[in-house]
């Protein structure tokens, strides 16, 4: 038994008509009617009573009709299903970050991918950098948002947005009142960073301290970059924090950017080589609203 019987059938049964059916079909009739029967003789009993001048529905008939109408609407709505899915227009984005990279550009991305895809669940896993190659590898999430991707060929990398490192001060802090601050100029202070074995970002800054001339002193390291601006307003120390940090504006820390050659706290996506198509749409979107990707980011 194929859907094809099942549609014949469902047409001349609605009708009761094989001239009208096979109207509606775009089928002859007589191919129609052998269909019809082919039907019957399968099952062993007959759907339909014929004359010359009607059809009419045995009870058998009237039986099957309603099977076979839920039949075909089941395989309707699993071909719909397949195709929104095939689309992206459905299933599930699970997106690994952390606390610093949502407060910039992202979340007004997450926002936009919602209202073009609302049968999309957007579910976001915060973690630190070092797990999301593993978490990717793992099909625990589609997509990961970090500064610094790891060397993995076996992911896709690309700049998502650029963004700058500035320096987070106490409030009144002396170098407050400049508009920017060189790195050299913090070769005295305190600093407070994020923990140096879970982050690349934070062993790219403490190199780049010790290029402009000086090997930070270290007071405290912490996971989360949500501490960092915390502990700069207790006043242990000053912190060199992306852009995005800044923007939050609080009366006991004081935000400058940097003066002159600077490290960089660019975020790159970071996903599978075989993304699904919900992962493609978010990535289209991301270029189209954020800009184009510049090729993979520091490494």
């Amino acid at each position: 038994m194929e859907l094809r019987h099942l549609r014949y059938f469902v047409a001349v049964a609605e009708s009761l008509s094989f001239t009208a059916a096979a109207e509606r079909l775009g089928v002859s009739q007589p191919p129609l009617s052998q269909q019809i029967r082919d039907l019957e003789a399968e099952l062993g009993t007959p759907l339909l009573w014929r004359t010359s001048r009607s059809v009419a529905l045995t009870p058998a008939g009237t039986a099957f009709l309603a099977r076979a109408r839920g039949i075909l609407g089941e395989v309707e709505e699993a071909c719909a299903e397949a195709r929104a899915v095939g689309a992206g227009r459905t299933g599930t984005l699970d997106i690994g970050l952390t606390g610093s990279i949502l407060a910039g550009p992202l979340g007004r991305l997450i926002r936009l991918f919602g209202e073009l895809y609302p049968g999309v669940l957007v579910r976001l896993h915060e973690m630190p950098p070092g797990e999301q190659p593993a978490a990717l590898h793992a099909r625990r999430i589609d997509l990961g948002f970090l500064r610094r991707p790891p060397e993995d060929p076996s992911l896709t990398v690309v700049r998502a947005w650029p963004e700058a490192v500035g320096v987070a001060l106490p409030a009144g802090h002396r170098l407050a009142a400049r508009a920017a601050i060189a790195l050299a100029d913090l070769r005295d202070e305190p600093f407070v960073s994020l923990r140096l074995r879970d982050s690349r970002f934070a062993t790219d800054l403490w190199e780049a301290c010790r290029d402009a001339g000086f090997e930070p002193r270290l007071v405290q390291q912490v996971i989360e970059s949500a501490s960092l601006v915390n502990l700069v307003a207790a006043g242990l120390g000053v912190a060199l924090v992306p852009e995005s940090a800044g923007a939050v504006t609080r009366p006991d820390v004081a935000y400058r950017p940097l003066a002159g050659p600077a490290p960089t706290a660019d975020v790159c996506a970071l996903y599978r080589a075989r993304a699904g198509t919900v992962t493609e749409n978010i990535l289209a979107l991301m270029r189209d609203e954020i800009g184009p990707p510049a090729g993979a980011g520091a490494s």
